[in-house]
């Protein structure tokens, strides 16, 4: 069966803002699945701040895309052909599939999962990477405790808006960053934040300050440049801070910086620990279980922001992530 396939590669290393000419789009021949193989309609693709960093060169977690290549993203998607024993036609499955409508795969990094129990988009948030995230940088890196003040940076995003509920969940008191008043609205009236400080309105340091007088004794941070900062200056003793990502910094085309301040560290005893959550692959089945839990019992909202319209929307779409259009999972539909 020949299949007409759409992707988008990388044409170039963004300066910046990803900009069109930054993009290859490329209609061909969908590739047949082999022996051991099998094929996928793509249906929902993740986006997520980190494909910025991926399509930079130099050394990261993990390597970059190259140019000439397909972008990398997460994707769920049904299976259409199949010659693998594990796989059959018709399953659901996730991956790394790549910003295309069909891809070919040998089941390697691949999982099935069973919508009856989540919608696909809450799949690639909540009980995703952007959940996993969430759930191993609090509880394993940040060690969170029950009566702590807990603050999560981009805290409307797909990382931060669980973070924060799992704080929560935990009996800390938190604390979220985000950029606008409604964003701050939806954090406190929809998913139970004890406050939120909006970015834009003001000195982040001063709200924190008023907020949590005795101190932030966990900083999940996504942000990193200005507001890393802010937060720095407000650490309580022995205070940890999480660094998930840096999403101010991911645009700059100019070498980031590191916190002028953080000499905070020593002063109040804390430590700062950078985390990927790739390093818990082996243990992703204990956070979906848990964050299902959650979700079942209702302590745990998923919200998703689903853009309509196909793959031909993706650098579009892709630019929401870095201007603040997204509130939660940012998830396109194919």
């Amino acid at each position: 069966m020949t299949l007409a396939n759409a992707q988008y590669l990388l044409a170039a290393r963004p300066v910046g803002l990803p900009k069109p000419s930054d993009w290859e789009y490329r209609e061909e021949p969908a590739a047949e699945a082999g022996e051991g193989q099998f094929r996928v309609q793509l249906d929902y693709l993740s986006l997520d701040p980190a494909m910025r960093s991926w399509m930079n060169a130099g050394r990261s977690y993990v390597p970059p895309v190259e140019i000439g290549e397909v972008m990398r993203a997460q994707g769920i998607g049904h299976i259409i052909d199949s010659n693998h024993p594990k796989f059959e036609v018709g399953d659901t499955v996730s991956g790394a599939f790549g910003v295309q409508r069909y891809a070919v795969s040998d089941g390697k990094g691949v999982q099935q999962i069973d919508t009856s129990l989540a919608p696909a988009p809450v799949q690639l948030g909540v009980l995703g990477i952007s959940g996993i995230t969430a759930y191993f940088g609090l509880m394993d890196v940040g060690k969170i405790k029950e009566g702590e003040t807990v603050v999560v940076s981009a805290a409307a995003g797909s990382v931060g808006n669980v973070a924060g509920q799992i704080a929560k969940i935990k009996g800390c008191r938190t604390i979220g960053i985000a950029g606008g008043a409604e964003k701050c609205r939806v954090l406190v009236e929809e998913l139970g934040f004890d406050a939120a400080i909006d970015y834009k309105a003001g000195d982040v340091r001063k709200q924190l300050r008023s907020l949590a007088p005795d101190g932030v004794d966990v900083f999940l941070d996504n942000v990193g440049g200005e507001i890393l900062e802010a937060v720095l200056a407000c650490l309580a003793r022995g205070a940890r801070v999480v660094l998930s990502g840096a999403v101010s910094q991911y645009n700059s085309a100019e070498r980031p910086k590191g916190p002028a301040n953080y000499m905070q560290l020593l002063v109040a005893r804390a430590s700062m620990t950078g985390f990927v959550v790739f390093d818990y692959v082996k243990r992703y089945p204990e956070a979906i279980a848990e964050l299902s839990g959650w979700i079942g019992s209702g302590q745990l909202k998923s919200r998703e922001h689903v853009v309509e319209g196909g793959i031909e929307k993706f650098p579009e779409t892709l630019l929401q992530l870095f201007t603040g259009g997204n509130t939660g999972k940012l998830v396109l539909a194919l």
